[in-house]
């Protein structure tokens, strides 16, 4: 799992027979991303009394394409299970694997209304498979030499994805889990924060993988939405200032940060947009909350489109070196 570099094209790849030999995880961030906006607009429904069919429609159109990526990618993984550690060696497919696991906890978090049962089974499956992915990198760094041993901000979703999980297990009675999962990644973040920064400034990222810099946003939203759930006001306001210095950051660098145009790296800005709604509005910060709402949904949608046309049409796995089954 060579998270810090796309390696050169799989060789002998030729143009598979029958569906899903190569199907993308690029498809995953922008799905991720859709089910964080639906449910921001489910808060936004809950603190401004605003329609609930909004928000319950677009997830669940949303928790069917989920479903339908889930067995197109399985079904690249039940002919060849090889293909995973291939996926998880470039950085799109450690994106796209990462967020495919996470989009499993926004799932468990939809269904909460619904099927409590089901979410709290999900959101245990989820964890589990995120600390073995977890794992996974550290070990694979732990092996590389040299300058192979780069930090990206893929790493926060590995690392601090758990965070997700309070979003179900509040709602389902597990406090005492969600705190401790807050607590847990704290340490993680703060790391990858640091050594983030510290990466920017003495030399600057490659300008296509600028866009990964936009998950920064994502473990902060969702500290300060967490931390707010579990009533604690003044630890989510920290959190939620950190959010919004972050959000100014990357606004005020937005063009530098699509420079080289559109590519499938853009559905790392999906989901953190999302979760920055979230934050805003758990936080109290209602009128903010929703202007930047319908910002991110004008932001989010179009991504989306664009992403999955690209793997409707057969350019995405190339686009991101898919592995092949």
């Amino acid at each position: 799992m060579n998270s810090h570099r796309q390696p050169p094209a799989f060789q002998n790849q030729s143009r598979p027979r029958g569906l899903w030999h190569r199907t993308p995880p690029a498809i995953f961030p922008p799905v991720f991303g859709l089910l964080g906006l639906g449910l921001a607009w489910r808060r936004a429904a809950d603190v401004a009394d605003l329609p609930s069919g909004i928000a319950e429609g677009l997830l669940g159109a949303t928790s069917l394409l989920y479903l339908f990526c889930l067995l197109a990618y399985l079904g690249k993984l039940v002919r060849r299970p090889g293909v995973l550690a291939e996926d998880l060696a470039v950085l799109p497919g450690l994106a796209g694997v990462t967020a495919a696991n996470l989009s499993l906890m926004l799932l468990a978090a939809v269904l909460v209304p619904y099927a409590p049962g089901l979410a709290r089974g999900m959101v245990t499956v989820a964890l589990s498979l995120q600390i073995l992915l977890g794992a996974a990198l550290l070990w694979s760094w732990w092996r590389q030499r040299g300058a192979a041993q780069t930090v990206t901000p893929v790493w926060l979703m590995v690392l601090v994805g758990p965070i997700i999980a309070p979003l179900a297990l509040i709602p389902l009675g597990h406090e005492a889990a969600a705190r401790l999962i807050a607590l847990a990644v704290l340490l993680p973040a703060l790391l990858i924060w640091g050594i983030s920064l510290w990466q920017i400034v003495t030399r600057s990222p490659p300008a296509p993988l600028r866009p990964l810099l936009a998950i920064h946003l994502a473990p902060a939203s969702l500290l300060a939405t967490v931390w707010a759930l579990l009533g604690q006001p003044q630890i989510a306001l920290l959190f939620c200032g950190l959010a919004i210095a972050l959000f100014l950051a990357l606004l005020l660098a937005l063009q530098w940060l699509v420079r080289t145009g559109f590519s499938p790296l853009w559905g790392a800005f999906t989901f953190p947009l999302a979760a920055f709604c979230s934050a805003l509005l758990a936080n109290g910060w209602q009128v903010a909350g929703l202007l930047a709402l319908a910002g991110a949904s004008a932001a989010i949608l179009p991504i989306v489109v664009l992403i999955l046309r690209d793997w409707a049409r057969g350019g995405l796995a190339a686009r991101t070196n898919a592995a092949q089954a």
